[in-house]
């Protein structure tokens, strides 16, 4: 009898665990496949001192401003991320300006690359955690409290109501901005599997 029950235990441990496998490995999917669609933004501030935190607003203006304008014609992630490649020294350029217009003399570097993201909740959405593509305006040291947001779809500038349409115009499917705007009651699981997922994963690789 004894026998018994630790044998239906290991089977019960055995079957959550399966279970666990299969809801880490759709979550990630989903995640990946989001990330593939949406392109962030991402200023870091030079320090966390009240004017460099000012500064770095500043310039996330000048530069959310142009981006915006840049990526109106864009309709999909390729295509925004083309853009964003041919303009990249414009913004630069930009961000550069406002900080010499501020009176400071950080340097600024904008660059487009992969980035590792926490789980970031906005407002009428959130993103789950993991790796997207970046937008990076780096100011001076770079060592300050940063901004994110999504410049594609433009959800930094759309208003709560509209995220679902900017999604979903951008290519985003309605299972994934279900997802993003929490209207899929499972996403808290599915995100909290994502962000377990990406710290095992972080641990066996690093």
């Amino acid at each position: 009898m004894k026998q018994k029950t630790i044998h239906l235990i290991e089977l019960s441990l055995l079957a959550g665990l399966a279970v666990w496998l299969l809801t880490g490995s759709l979550a990630l999917h989903t995640r990946d496949a989001l990330a593939d669609k949406v392109v962030r933004l991402h200023v870091l501030a030079n320090s966390d001192s009240d004017e460099d935190q000012a500064l770095k607003l500043k310039v996330r203006d000048k530069v959310l401003e142009r981006t915006t304008e840049i990526l109106e014609q864009s309709t999909d992630r390729e295509e925004a991320e083309a853009r964003l490649r041919g303009n990249i020294l414009e913004l630069e350029r930009i961000a550069q300006e406002e900080v010499l217009a501020n009176g400071y003399d950080y340097p600024v570097t904008a660059e487009l690359e992969n980035t590792e993201f926490p789980t970031r909740e906005y407002e009428g959405f959130t993103l789950p955690a993991g790796e997207y593509l970046a937008l990076r305006i780096l100011i001076g040291d770079a060592a300050g409290r940063n901004w994110w947001c999504v410049v594609f779809p433009p959800l930094c500038t759309a208003a709560a109501s509209e995220v679902p349409a900017c999604a979903l115009a951008a290519g985003l499917s309605a299972e994934q901005v279900s997802l993003i705007t929490e209207e899929d009651r499972g996403y808290v699981l599915k995100f909290k599997t994502v962000e377990l997922w990406e710290a095992l994963r972080r641990r066996f690789t690093s």
